[in-house]
């Protein structure tokens, strides 16, 4: 199939493709990768009037510490993120959630910024950044994970309101993160996805963060005052694990009914936060 006619724009500047936004409001969308929105453009599903590329703009791509997070530009490549060394040490769970987006090909080109605004409820990126309490910039705000996310493939953005970068969190000392998901192949959507983010102070779990994708329109936080103030132990972790199956209700698809992916979830969210828990407390 072929899109459907559209006016290409090439931005030179943030100020320039804002400007464009602006005008043409919800009948304007930015390109980034385009690993997402060109098979939508072939299939018709996205009908832009106007095309705003953004791949020559200036500064989207940089990776730096800032402030105790890593700040990853809007056009920066997957693969790009993925081999940088500041991320691997400083932010590993960002690390482990990119090397289980697509395949290799799609990460050379697809970006961070583009799979955080496109905002697919079984992307790995996401999930990463609500579990590390993230944020996004935009050209006119800084935007929590938690509240930029609302349904979907919806997000808080604004027509005319460009994502510029996002905020992962650096690894703090005693603190451990894990990923998991389920997929019938490597590099499909995932059935069902979970991350965890822990701290250990004094052999004991100071501070938990556990959220899961993919049965979800959104990324969703999971209560974890079980773990808190405790040694781990496999009990605890499958009763989070419970606690998130039960506050999920996923859609049947082609692969799993409802009741096959929350325990998924279950077992999903054990996992993770295991894993997490030993590397905390290393």
């Amino acid at each position: 199939m072929k899109p459907a006619p559209f006016a290409y724009v090439r931005a030179g500047s943030v100020d320039h493709a804002v400007n464009v936004l602006r005008e043409h409001g919800d009948e304007a969308k930015p390109l980034a990768g385009g690993q997402s929105l060109v098979p939508a453009l072939n299939m018709r599903l996205a009908r832009p009037s106007v095309l705003v590329d953004l791949n020559r703009v200036g500064g989207l791509d940089a990776i730096a510490e800032q402030n105790g997070s890593i700040a990853v530009g809007a056009l920066a490549r997957q693969s790009a993120v993925l081999r940088a060394n500041l991320v691997r040490e400083r932010c590993p769970l960002l690390t482990e959630a990119l090397g289980l987006v697509g395949h290799v090909v799609t990460r050379n080109r697809g970006t961070v910024g583009g799979s955080i605004a496109h905002a697919d409820a079984a992307a790995e990126l996401p999930l990463a950044l609500a579990a590390l309490g993230g944020s996004i910039v935009t050209s006119r705000r800084v935007v929590a994970a938690n509240d930029f996310f609302v349904a979907g493939f919806v997000t808080a953005l604004e027509p005319d309101e460009l994502l510029l970068s996002t905020r992962w969190p650096t690894c703090r000392a005693g603190e451990g993160s894990a990923f998991e998901e389920f997929t019938p192949r490597h590099g499909d959507f995932a059935l069902a996805a979970a991350a965890c983010v822990l701290r250990v102070e004094n052999g004991l779990v100071a501070e938990a963060r556990v959220a899961v994708n993919a049965v979800t329109q959104t990324p969703e936080l999971v209560d974890t005052a079980r773990l808190i103030g405790q040694a781990f132990d496999d009990e605890a972790a499958h009763e989070v694990g419970a606690t998130a199956a039960s506050m999920v209700d996923p859609p049947p698809n082609l692969h799993g009914s409802p009741a096959y992916r929350r325990s998924l979830v279950a077992t999903l969210v054990a996992r993770a936060v295991a894993r997490a828990w030993e590397r905390a407390a290393v």
